[in-house]
């Protein structure tokens, strides 16, 4: 039996708080100097134009914003009126595929658009430094997808851009709200002091895409949620030696890793999985071709 356990969260449960019995590590100074993103309330009266006004300021920026809406038909409603407005965007939820998730989140991180709108984007596994807007729609709603545990998460997308902020649209405050907004000022101005007193200046983080990314993004005009057609992989000399069957096995484990990596929502991975494979059926198909 394991008689010591380390658990390791941003935003610790309830079980594992209970089970710690009140002894916790805090890791809030990050050395990069980045503040948690302020978080401004704002009404739901006329939220969707409020918003309109603050992707536009954010594009100028060069920036991305993510938008969360509590249900599937508002957050492809809301894409369409930003597609009309001639504001790129697109849309994730639990309908989309996972395998179109990662194309449309490798194309939102390359700026073939600038606007992702979710139901729930605590699963997607966010990780993008170009998004300096978080905007929650209807935050006031209590339930799963505005605890204070979703909120922080949630808040936390726009943590790591020097310009990050998060904008809630409530007409009143849940406790939920309170609470994130609270621990979020907490940490601020603890991050705030160390800066001051190190002299450090705020740093955004740079993630250099080709290291992620082993292809460019497609720019077309396919649809939306269509899965992307396979671009140029690196292929690998070994492959053209090998024999059909061994060929047609390595393609058939490379497809199991691939949608292994898609349910740990290891999007990138599987990406790069992904591409493999469709390299692999290119040399299998150009060998039935010339038989």
């Amino acid at each position: 039996m394991t008689n010591q356990v380390v658990y390791v969260s941003a935003t610790p449960a309830d079980y594992e708080l209970e089970q710690s019995e009140g002894i916790i590590v805090e890791q809030v100074i990050r050395p990069t100097g980045l503040l948690d993103p302020p978080i401004d309330v704002r009404p739901c009266t006329h939220q969707v134009d409020d918003l309109i006004g603050e992707i536009r300021i954010t594009i100028e920026q060069g920036d991305r914003v993510l938008v969360t809406t509590l249900t599937k038909r508002m957050a492809e409603e809301l894409t369409k009126y930003l597609d009309r407005l001639s504001i790129p965007a697109r849309y994730i939820h639990s309908d989309v595929k996972t395998l179109d998730r990662v194309e449309i989140i490798r194309e939102l991180r390359n700026g073939v658009f600038d606007v992702l709108v979710g139901v729930n984007l605590l699963r997607e596994g966010l990780d993008i430094p170009e998004v300096s807007l978080v905007a929650i729609m209807d935050a006031d709603k209590e339930g799963f997808l505005r605890s204070n545990r979703s909120l922080t998460q949630t808040s936390g997308r726009a943590a790591r851009n020097v310009n990050g902020r998060v904008i809630m649209y409530a007409d009143s405050i849940t406790e939920s709200m309170a609470r994130t907004i609270d621990e979020t000022q907490r940490r601020r101005e603890k991050q705030e002091a160390f800066n001051v007193e190190h002299g450090i200046e705020p740093q955004q983080i740079r993630k250099q895409k080709k290291t992620i990314f082993e292809q460019n993004p497609q720019i077309d005009d396919r649809p939306r949620h269509i899965a992307a057609e396979p671009g140029p992989a690196p292929t690998d000399p070994v492959w053209e030696t090998m024999s059909d069957e061994a060929l047609e096995k390595s393609a058939l484990h490379t497809k199991q890793r691939m949608e292994a990596a898609a349910k740990e929502l290891d999007f990138m991975e599987a990406a790069r999985l992904r591409d493999e494979y469709f390299a692999l059926k290119e040399i299998m198909d150009k060998r039935k071709g010339d038989q």
